[in-house]
C-alpha cells in the first residue's frame, strides 16, 4: 500500500492555500467558491516518508551521526538509518 502524496492547492481568484492529499488525475474544487484549484507543488516530503511533517525550518533537526537534516517526528535518521536520540527541551 503506498501512502498518498500530499500538494500545495491554490484557488486563483482568491490566492488560498491548501495542502491536501490529491490524487493525479482528479479535479478538486474549492468548497467555497467553487473554482477549480490549481495545483501549486508537492510537499516534502515526498511520499512514501514516515514522516508526515513538511519541511520547514520549524519542523527539521540535524541527524547527530551524519549531520543531514531530518522531520522531528522521525526516530532513525531517513540519510544513515541511524537512531537519533529524544529533542531537547526548551
Amino acid at each position: 500500500m503506498s501512502l498518498p502524496q500530499r500538494y500545495r492547492l491554490r484557488t486563483p481568484s482568491s490566492g488560498r492555500e491548501i495542502f491536501f492529499e490529491a490524487e493525479p488525475g482528479r479535479t478538486y474544487t474549492d468548497r467555497d467558491t467553487g473554482e477549480e484549484l490549481e495545483v501549486v507543488g508537492k510537499v516534502l516530503p515526498v511520499a512514501p516518508s514516515e514522516s508526515r511533517l513538511p519541511w520547514a525550518v520549524e519542523n527539521l533537526r540535524f541527524c547527530p551521526w551524519c549531520d543531514q537534516l531530518a522531520q522531528k517526528d522521525l526516530n532513525d535518521c531517513p540519510t544513515c538509518g541511524r537512531r537519533m536520540g529524544p529533542i531537547p527541551a526548551g
